[in-house]
């Protein structure tokens, strides 16, 4: 298959061997690695895979394009470390290579969170790009929640097999997330000029609890589901409480 995996690492040597083991044969593996401390590197390299080792974070939008300008092969699908694409998912891409079309192609993503899957809170489907030709589109330069660029005369298609995401074993695993989507979150609002105040970010977070748990049907997973919303909140009002904190600062 003319294709290559790209992943973006730091510290992923838990997932790194169950994604390695979910690929299909024929395809390169590019790993663009941000200054690992664990196995990253050493899993990467054993599975056969390419890597790049980046000493500067440029935020996800540019390291994405920075790996994109890489990829040897004519077709490149971006894959978190910890998402895996079903068999169904494999058939699904070998057809749309095979077609050659000029696409940007999307999964449904489906996520995992402390063991339950999230069906509603506005996290599923969490329709992500992935799968694209080389040179028909790019990512967007933002630090982060950056997205796919198609060019001009490039359509989008939706698949329909779930990219399974095993992001959050335990709450503590989605607040550290968070934090780290928050600051850069703020810095790139703060560049922006953009300001807040403390009465948005307690309004803004009261706001995101009652869309996803009420609109978004949140309460039909449980108390899962409780818990994903109340900490989507949470998130919320500390991204726009440290872009108030930036504010206070200066």
């Amino acid at each position: 298959m003319d294709l290559t995996v790209v992943v973006l690492t730091q510290n992923e040597s838990s997932h790194l061997p169950d994604l390695f083991k979910s690929l299909v044969e024929g395809v390169s593996v590019l790993v663009v690695d941000s200054m690992s401390t664990d196995q990253t590197v050493d899993i990467a390299r054993k599975n056969g895979a390419q890597v790049i080792e980046s000493a500067q974070w440029p935020g996800f939008g540019p390291q994405r394009n920075l790996a994109l300008q890489q990829v040897q092969t004519q077709w490149v699908l971006f894959l978190d470390a910890d998402e895996r694409i079903q068999p169904q998912g494999w058939q699904e891409i070998r057809s749309a290579i095979d077609a050659g079309a000029s696409a940007v192609y999307s999964f449904p993503r489906l996520t995992n969170f402390a063991g339950s899957w999230i069906k509603h809170c506005g996290w599923h489907p969490d329709r992500v790009v992935r799968l694209f030709k080389v040179g028909e589109a790019r990512y967007s330069d933002d630090l982060v929640h950056e997205r796919v660029v198609p060019h001009a005369g490039v359509k989008g298609v939706a698949l329909q097999t779930p990219l399974l995401h095993f992001s959050y074993p335990d709450p503590a695993h989605y607040w550290k997330k968070m934090q780290t989507y928050s600051m850069a979150w703020a810095d790139q609002q703060w560049a922006a000029g953009v300001r807040t105040s403390l009465t948005r970010a307690i309004l803004s977070s009261v706001v995101a609890f009652v869309r996803s748990y009420v609109f978004r049907l949140g309460f039909l997973d449980g108390a899962s589901g409780l818990a994903v919303c109340v900490m989507q909140a949470q998130a919320t009002y500390s991204k726009y409480f440290m872009l108030y904190w930036k504010q206070q600062a200066k």
